[in-house]
């Protein structure tokens, strides 16, 4: 049998990020200024972010180096271990092999701290003494407050109201490492203020609340955990890692799968893959799983839109349901987002990405089985890439074909089991998305350039 655990050594840490936006197909459409509408520049980032995250975010390397200290903090969880899973294998009696990257190792228990201590880092190079931030599940919260604690600054969030009331220990753990946590939408914002009508939150919301705390003050930035370019860059350190660790296993993929919420995940494993395919003709399949109570890929539409609730980012190009669209409550609260990265968007427009959305009680339902074949109890929103893997599973046993399949374990649910118990209890719910919500929404989207 072969091993179960593919590991690397801290030497093999990967020493550059990779940067795929020279390789999308066709010219990427810039993010504009909302008020010119012409293509955003520096300028317009500047008062939020440093200069370090604009040029990666406009950066046309193919290969950006990590800093020596970024580099010295990923030793602390780096490099992430890589499992063949034999048991989910047989409980599934396919003849694919199976591969999880498994993200839930690090300090914050998913793949964000990959992003907020180089994103801190950067900050605090250029003098920030501290960051505002957003948080859907609190995975990005802890990793920033996390990621704030080791560089000595200050952090504050601005957590979506219904997971702020599911998941109390996430809270916790961003106050343990210092950060000042507060329920989205609240009354510390005039953002906040006026969506008060919306109790349960959105990341929306949440982002207006931060981005307006930021703006308003010289010696803090606004720090984002998913969808611009800098935010996907950081995350390539999964999929480097995966490409040596299946090269160790004498695979390579005919399937990458990972959740969607904003992007950042599925975008730092299926980079390296995804450049593959473009570059040199592999013929990977990459599947992207969002929740079907926020069914941004499969059912939005493609145009400019705000980032956040109340208009206050450039305008980027992505797949939208409205950026004033408020989703039904779901515990897979970092999949709860009415955009996507541009880059995941391009990639999905262009053929490169399939998308699939799924309701929640049959993601909990493969949670579930995957828990049970092997151990690790997924969070809410890897459950939704495991609900596809066992799609994909089941085709390649009707196929007869030993396909390789790898799946991105962005982070473990142990601050999600009141989710597990209301599934248990049969008690959890497959919130309904309101196709007319998103209409209205989208009828209040800003005059802008047509994409071709």
């Amino acid at each position: 049998m072969a091993d179960t655990k593919i590991l690397l050594t801290e030497s093999e840490i990967p020493t550059h990020w990779l940067n795929l936006m020279p390789d999308l197909p066709g010219e990427p459409a810039p993010p504009l200024n909302p008020g010119t509408m012409e293509p955003a520049g520096p300028e317009d980032l500047s008062p939020i972010f440093p200069m370090g995250l604009i040029q990666q975010e406009v950066s046309a390397d193919p290969e950006i180096e990590i800093p020596d200290e970024v580099r010295e903090i990923y030793k602390l969880w780096r490099p992430t271990p890589m499992y063949r899973a034999h048991r989910f294998e047989r409980d599934l009696d396919t003849p694919a092999h199976i591969y999880y990257k498994y993200e839930g190792t690090s300090p914050a228990g998913s793949h964000k701290p990959n992003t907020a201590v180089p994103q801190a880092w950067y900050n605090r190079e250029e003098g920030v003494r501290k960051l505002a931030t957003e948080t859907g599940a609190g995975q990005w919260g802890s990793a920033l407050a996390f990621a704030c604690r080791l560089m000595d600054m200050e952090c504050e969030v601005f957590m979506v109201g219904s997971s702020y009331d599911q998941k109390p220990y996430r809270r916790s753990m961003m106050q343990t490492w210092g950060a000042t946590v507060h329920r989205s939408p609240s009354s510390e914002t005039q953002a906040g203020r006026a969506q008060a009508e919306h109790p349960t939150g959105s990341l929306g919301i949440a982002i207006s609340e931060a981005v307006e705390i930021a703006a308003g003050d010289d010696a803090t930035n606004y720090a984002l955990g998913s969808v611009l370019n800098h935010v996907l860059l950081h995350q390539t350190v999964v999929g480097a890692e995966c490409v040596a660790q299946l090269e160790k296993a004498g695979e390579y993929p005919d399937v990458v799968v990972g959740c969607v919420g904003g992007g950042s995940n599925f975008g730092g494993i299926t980079a390296p893959f995804v450049r593959a395919n473009l570059r040199e003709g592999k013929r990977t399949r990459f599947v992207a799983a969002e929740p079907a109570a926020c069914p941004t890929l499969t059912r939005g539409v493609y145009r400019y839109d705000f980032g956040d609730t109340m208009g206050m980012t450039p305008l980027m190009p992505m797949y939208t349901l409205g950026h004033d669209f408020v989703p039904p409550p779901m515990h897979a609260g970092g999949l709860r987002y009415h955009g996507d990265a541009p880059l995941v968007c391009g990639l999905v427009r262009a053929g490169v990405v399939e998308a699939r959305a799924y309701r929640q009680n049959e993601t909990f339902e493969a949670a579930v089985r995957f828990a049970r074949a092997e151990g690790i109890i997924p969070a809410p929103e890897p459950a939704h890439a495991i609900r596809a893997v066992i799609e994909e599973a089941d085709a390649a046993r009707e196929a007869g074909e030993e396909r390789v399949i790898l799946v991105n374990l962005c982070g473990h649910g142990h601050f999600d089991l009141a989710a597990y118990d209301a599934y248990f209890a049969g008690s959890l719910e497959d919130p309904e998305f309101s196709e007319a919500e998103m209409q209205a929404a989208l009828e209040r989207l800003p005059e802008t350039p047509a994409l071709a």
